[in-house]
């Protein structure tokens, strides 16, 4: 009887074992997990984050390893809000900060229109996911809901690896689909 409540409390058995480690802030995950997760992925890369502007400055030469990656085969996917939207209008007056959203989407819209012209590589706008990040390597994905007034490097993080069916990586997968789905062409980079 002792041993199945110490298994219970020490080992992960439910949906909770997709969990592989929780930051209190986006900014707390190192880059090295980051590096491992880019590098790492060989058929999906998916960057869901409003602005996703950190990834420039955090990841040294992103854009070449994008490329690689693409030129290799794997899907490298960036959905972003649109800078000149209402709700990214109302995200600014909440953050308050110098640094807008609009001009931190712009900065990675500028990044996108140089490896655009790369089969692979695909970029469109959606404003449904202001409120949670999520950014998905292969089978391992970090998703960042954001809380309010934050921005966010600010907010919570998740480190999420697939480990059964309709468990939290699905779902936050399946969230992902839906918004690319229903995203639009982004006209700056549809002219590149």
């Amino acid at each position: 009887m002792l041993w199945p409540d110490t298994i219970r409390k020490n080992v992960k058995t439910g949906p909770d074992r997709e969990v592989l480690a929780v930051y209190p802030y986006r900014s707390a995950c190192p880059k090295s997990v980051w590096r491992r997760l880019i590098g790492g992925a060989n058929k999906e890369l998916t960057f869901a984050g409003y602005t996703n502007y950190f990834l420039w400055l955090e990841i040294p030469n992103l854009r070449a390893v994008l490329r690689r990656k693409a030129e290799h085969g794997c899907r490298v996917r960036f959905l972003i809000g649109d800078p000149d939207s209402d709700v990214t209008r109302r995200r600014e007056e909440l953050e308050s900060v110098p640094l807008t959203v609009g001009t931190r989407i712009k900065i990675t819209i500028d990044e996108l229109s140089k490896v655009m012209n790369v089969p692979g590589i695909e970029a469109r706008y959606g404003d449904d996911h202001i409120a949670m990040s999520v950014f998905i390597f292969d089978d391992e994905m970090l998703v960042t809901p954001h809380l309010a007034h934050l921005v966010g490097h600010d907010s919570p993080m998740l480190h999420i690896q697939r480990q059964q069916e309709d468990g939290l990586y699905d779902r936050f997968a399946y969230h992902v689909a839906e918004l690319w789905n229903g995203g639009r062409a982004i006209a700056e980079l549809a002219t590149q």
